[in-house]
């Protein structure tokens, strides 16, 4: 008897673990070969596999809650993130704005706090432009992307190419002459000279960047490279140089000047142009210039031949008296005569 009752408890506990064994072993096999459940289903039974679950964690599991649920739901064959609460939508935005906020001032901080001679991101390039007219029509030109540069839209190009071709008598093409362009950047304007009829251009830009990035591959680009000379030089030192740096011929026939509206004085500017022995005898000066900025009937010997707006951008021509329109007989007539 007293061996009988020795061996009971070792009976009871084999026999558990061969209940748990088998048990274990029967829910493994269940799970492996019963097909997943579809989501309707899922949820159906999504709150038994939870009570479970928070018994299994009750009887002295060390996991956390999350983790003995995600546990079961995959041990059932299902996927964990259908029975995620999600946040509501409004909270998320929020969080999400909140987010993008502090990282929108750390950026400013660190601004503020990088040394002053940081290195700047890099300039990069897009080509937006192309050529109106001439020998190098509609082909594409580079132009920096930002707004350090900014080149003549191309309406207001085509625009003053077809007053400088009416003014100068060749409605078809532009008047042969060498051409200066001031303030020139990607080039567009000078290469639109040399495309439409100019034997020579002379770009003055005083970004380096500009010159080698922009302008020379432009001019490499249309084939016009030979055709031109560039002069990497702030303006108003290259008309102080003029007598020097381009020898005894110095007059050109037209002359552009596209300068950054608020960078430059206009008045300042107009009055040593027109001073500078670079302007021939019968030269065209084209401006282009901001609303509302005053500009004079003439420029040294030249007179105002043409005044267009276009939006916010103006642009003047100036030339000699024998290209300046003529008025018609009614208008004339209208004029009271000189006593």
């Amino acid at each position: 008897m007293a061996t009988l009752l020795l061996l009971l408890p070792s009976l009871s506990s084999s026999s558990s673990l061969l209940s748990s064994h088998y048990s274990s072993s029967f829910s493994i096999k269940s799970s492996s070969l019963s097909p997943p459940l579809k989501p309707s289903s899922a949820r159906r039974w999504s709150s038994v596999i939870v009570v479970s679950s928070s018994s299994t964690a009750n009887a002295g599991s060390t996991r956390s809650d999350d983790e003995t649920k995600r546990m079961a739901l995959e041990r059932y064959g299902l996927d964990p993130s259908d029975f995620t609460p999600q946040r509501p939508r409004r909270r998320r935005e929020e969080e999400e704005k909140a987010r993008r906020g502090r990282r929108r001032q750390q950026q400013q901080q660190d601004v503020m706090a990088s040394p002053a001679g940081e290195r700047k991101p890099p300039r990069t390039t897009h080509k937006l432009l192309q050529v109106l007219g001439g020998k190098a029509r509609r082909k594409k030109l580079l132009s920096p992307k930002g707004m350090d540069v900014r080149p003549m839209m191309e309406v207001v190009r085509g625009a003053a190419f077809d007053i400088l071709q009416v003014a100068g008598g060749c409605p078809a093409s532009l008047r042969p002459g060498r051409w200066l362009d001031l303030y020139s950047g990607t080039g567009s304007v000078g290469i639109e000279a040399i495309s439409r009829g100019c034997s020579e251009a002379h770009f003055v830009e005083m970004d380096p960047w500009v010159v080698s990035e922009v302008l020379k591959p432009n001019l490499e680009w249309t084939g016009f490279l030979d055709y031109s000379v560039i002069h990497t030089i702030r303006v108003e030192s290259f008309l102080e140089q003029a007598g020097k740096s381009l020898g005894t011929d110095k007059s050109f026939d037209y002359v552009s000047v596209t300068p950054p509206y608020t960078a430059v004085n206009y008045t300042t500017l107009m009055e040593q142009l027109g001073n500078s022995p670079l302007i021939g005898e019968d030269c065209f000066i084209l401006v282009e210039y901001a609303l509302k900025t005053p500009m004079a009937d003439s420029c040294g010997h030249l007179i105002k031949v043409a005044d267009r707006r276009f939006g916010r951008t103006n642009l003047v021509v100036y030339g000699p008296t024998w290209a300046q329109k003529k008025k018609r007989k009614s208008e004339r007539s209208l004029v009271p005569p000189l006593d």
